[in-house]
């Protein structure tokens, strides 16, 4: 009995960056399905990162997507788990939250982040101005948990970007004076969360050895995770902002496409024929003698045809809208084919003399 063929080597040699994802699909399937907050929460935290620091975290690649899907499903399902446990009230203080529980504050900020960075898929505009506005939502929600606990001091962003009220007294001094207070003391904020990034981002560094091999202590996990929260506020913060131009651009393009649709199109004006204008009619003969190649008018005639068409100053607008451009498409069709011969034989004797100029043939015996 003859043995089974071997396959050949091109179907043994599977890909193994398919089998890698296969198998992290399957890690975070079984994770997600004991519905256990800790495995939720650390699961869809690894794929942000993932997503963050992948080659690909600014494209809109299928393996991208769908490590940003499967970390919004579990975070979902992580934030309803907070919900139905109702780990955090307004009555306490974060002090009395326990050290294990701390990183629970950060789903809302988490989820925000992996919705903004989904594809604009099939909705074009629409699509994304929903996916902003969702992650916005997200970002606003952690903020408010924090503000509740005091986690930070920070200024509240407005709970929708066009809630703004505007300026009664736009020219008040006073109120310019406190614009611009404002103003500095939020760029002086952001010099401040700048410097202290650096350092933040040390030290989480050198506390994530202890909370990976299992062997930091509650001080060390609660700092770590306070950290974060500081961390993520900041990112908030950033996120927020770039969201609220993301919408103003977005709705700007939505509406200058509303108004390209509805603006009717405007048939374009036939060019009109330049003509010498004159004072008399003795004159018009004197110039168009001279000049065969143009038109000539008087300004008896001008002002009659011009009163004809309704356009003087005396007699409006809506008249010239409605007779003009009929009038000169109709002035131009009367135009005899005898004077377009003739324009044309003028610009071609034109044309010729600009290239031979007087004196041109006469060569002959000049040495």
């Amino acid at each position: 009995m003859a043995a089974p063929a071997s396959p050949p080597a091109e179907e043994m040699a599977a890909p193994a960056g398919a089998a890698a994802e296969e198998a992290a699909e399957e890690e975070a399937a079984s994770e997600a399905s004991g519905e256990r907050l800790p495995e939720l929460l650390e699961a869809g935290w690894r794929l942000l990162e993932e997503v963050e620091s992948g080659a690909e975290a600014s494209s809109g690649a299928a393996s991208v997507q769908r490590k940003v899907q499967r970390g919004i499903a579990l975070l979902e399902r992580a934030a309803a788990a907070v919900a139905q446990l109702d780990l955090f009230s307004r009555q306490e203080e974060l002090e009395e939250v326990a050290s294990a529980d701390v990183r629970f504050l950060l789903v809302p900020a988490l989820l925000g982040a992996l919705v903004l960075r989904q594809a604009g898929g099939g909705g074009g505009g629409e699509r994304r101005l929903e996916q902003v506005r969702r992650a916005r939502g997200c970002f606003l929600d952690f903020l408010r948990l924090c503000r509740d606990y005091g986690a930070g001091r920070f200024a509240m962003p407005p709970d929708d970007p066009h809630d703004d009220p505007p300026d009664p007294a736009p020219h008040d001094p006073a109120r310019q004076h406190d614009a611009l207070l404002a103003m500095a003391h939020a760029r002086q904020a952001k010099i401040q969360r700048y410097k202290q990034k650096k350092e933040r981002e040390n030290r989480l560094a050198s506390l994530k050895t202890f909370i990976d091999s299992g062997q930091a202590e509650e001080e060390q996990i609660r700092e770590f995770y306070m950290l974060q929260i500081t961390k993520w506020i900041n990112v908030s913060l950033e996120e927020i902002e770039s969201i609220d131009q993301e919408i103003a651009i977005l709705s700007r393009r939505d509406a200058l496409k509303q108004g390209t649709a509805a603006r009717p199109s405007h048939a374009s004006r036939p060019p009109m024929k330049p003509f010498i204008l004159t004072r008399d009619a003795a004159q018009a003969k004197v110039f168009g003698a001279g000049y065969p190649s143009l038109a000539t008018m008087s300004v008896d005639d001008w002002y009659e045809q011009h009163r004809k068409r309704g356009a003087l100053p005396d007699q409006g607008i809506s008249q010239r809208a409605t007779a003009g451009t009929e009038e000169q498409q109709k002035d131009q069709e009367e135009v005899p084919e005898e004077e377009e011969d003739s324009v044309w034989k003028a610009r071609e004797w034109d044309d010729w003399k600009d290239v031979h100029p007087r004196g041109y043939g006469n060569r002959k015996n000049m040495g």
